[in-house]
């Protein structure tokens, strides 16, 4: 909800030791406050209006890249694919279905470039969670980094690259943070001002550390549907929202500091949003069995769309971009939709 990454990059394979890349040009684009109204209230609008709402999306992130392409002069037809997660209105896999919108067709038309999209689809098709997506980045791009890769964007993600690549979602990240901070007229509690202002309500703390989720082996992941559910309503029950940000911190710290005792962390490497939450990362630190790793500011905003870009390519290459390993489906996948202009 704070924008779209866009980033252009190149991938050079080396056989038997994965891939290197390079980041030429990194931008993200602001959603304008009307498509940014209409986004929040995604997942309740009728059909008719969701469905122009994928259109609508598709057309922003195509005038986006196109104010892209301009404003760092690149030579389009050099430009392999467009490679679009989209913005992820259902995620069900349970049920058999991920609904991500921003229509493809669009974006291709528009810039007239290929699009690949719709990355999650057949992962769950193939009865896999359709996510993490992101792992088979962090185990090719950067596997020689870390012993593993912490994402905290809405939700706090976790890779650990091996020969069997294991991910799955920690915990919620920034999103219930988000909303607590918007009633103080602020987008993001900056540098963890409000959390460390307020008190930990231990009662609840231990409520949503005993939520059955995080006894649940992975594979697995995290939808809003789930935070509106059970961690939302458990959340609530402390009044101010100062303590209501200081015990949602500490536990998102206390199911890191789990997860990386569990799996022997030595080192660990953190990328998203979250990171810029300097008292969080105290909070984790405070633990003290994992030493925390961060990349330059560009790796630390851009990862991900990085990474769908290295899904885009592996697309194209006709290579498997989603680890059964990582989602639980019945076997790896080539994910995606390619859209012609």
């Amino acid at each position: 909800m704070d924008g779209l990454d866009v980033c252009l990059s190149t991938f050079e394979s080396h056989e038997g030791q994965g891939y290197s890349f390079d980041i030429q040009h990194a931008h993200t684009f602001k959603y304008d406050i009307n498509l940014l109204d209409r986004l929040s209230k995604a997942k309740k609008l009728p059909s008719e209006e969701l469905f122009d709402l994928d259109k609508k999306l598709g057309l922003f992130f195509a005038d986006s890249i196109n104010q892209f392409i301009e404003k760092f002069k690149v030579d389009k037809s050099k430009v392999d694919a467009i490679a679009s997660h989209g913005h992820t209105i259902f995620h069900q896999p349970n049920r058999g279905f991920t609904v991500q919108i921003g229509c493809g067709d669009t974006i291709a038309s528009r810039t007239g470039i290929q699009v690949i999209n719709d990355f999650r689809q057949k992962d769950v098709i193939a009865g896999g969670q359709g996510a993490p997506l992101v792992p088979i980045g962090d185990h090719l791009l950067f596997g020689n980094q870390a012993d593993a890769f912490l994402n905290i964007g809405g939700f706090a993600n976790i890779s650990i690259p091996s020969e069997k690549t294991i991910a799955f979602d920690i915990s919620p990240g920034n999103l219930p943070l988000n909303s607590i901070a918007q009633e103080f007229g602020r987008d993001f509690d900056e540098g963890g001002i409000v959390a460390r202002s307020g008190k930990i309500d231990n009662t609840i703390l231990e409520k949503l550390n005993n939520l059955s989720f995080y006894n649940r082996k992975p594979p697995k992941s995290l939808g809003t549907e789930w935070l509106e559910h059970e961690f939302i309503p458990i959340l609530n029950e402390i009044k101010s929202p100062e303590n209501r940000m200081r015990t949602c911190v500490s536990h998102l710290a206390c199911q890191i500091d789990r997860v990386c005792k569990e799996f022997n962390i030595g080192k660990l490497y953190l990328t998203g949003g979250g990171v810029y939450n300097t008292f969080l990362l105290e909070e984790i630190k405070s633990f003290g069995s994992t030493e925390l790793i961060l990349p330059t500011v560009e790796i630390i905003e851009f990862k991900e769309a990085l990474i769908f870009g290295f899904l885009g390519a592996l697309y194209l290459d006709g290579k498997t971009n989603v680890l059964s390993s990582v989602t639980g489906a019945s076997k790896d996948v080539t994910g995606g939709v390619l859209h012609l202009p």
